[in-house]
Formats: C-alpha cells, structure tokens, sequence
C-alpha cells in the first residue's frame, strides 16, 4: 500500500525534527568544550595568558607605499589595541 501524502509529511518533519536535535546538540556540545578549554588554560596559566603578545611591529623591509600601508594598519591596530584593553 502506498504512504499518504500525510504520512509522507509527518516522516519528513520527524526525520527534520531529529536531525536538528542532533545538530543544536551537537553545537551546544562543541560550545561547552570550548568553554571547558578555555577555563582550563585560565586555571593552568593565568598570568602568561593575561599578559598577551608583547613587542612592537616594525617595518623596515618595505619601501614605498606598501611599506607605508602595513605601517598605516599597524598603527591602526595599535590604537585599537589601547582603546580597547583584553
């Protein structure tokens, strides 16, 4: 006997249904171990973490105008960087 036109609907928000169960639990998953991870580093070493990169950027292999772009967008991440502490 051939499946309804109903039926067929009823399977195909079913099978919708569990695949995205399966995926929202997936994410929610990776989104926990991330966040795991990420207590994690900051139980293990939370002074070098908080530090962050130290050094400054300096362009002297570039000449030109491209030497004074990377500068420019150095600068810029700079200022931001100082801005916007963490």
């Amino acid at each position: 006997m051939d499946p309804t036109v109903s039926e067929l609907l009823i399977d195909a928000l079913v099978l919708m249904a569990v695949g995205m169960t399966i995926v929202y639990g997936f994410l929610l998953l990776l989104v926990a171990m991330l966040f795991g991870m990420s207590r994690l580093a900051h139980w293990i070493a939370p002074h070098e973490l908080a530090a962050g990169p130290t050094g400054t950027l300096r362009v002297t292999d570039l000449d030109g105008p491209e030497g004074r772009r990377v500068a420019a967008i150095g600068a810029a991440v700079a200022q931001y960087r100082r801005r916007h502490p963490g």
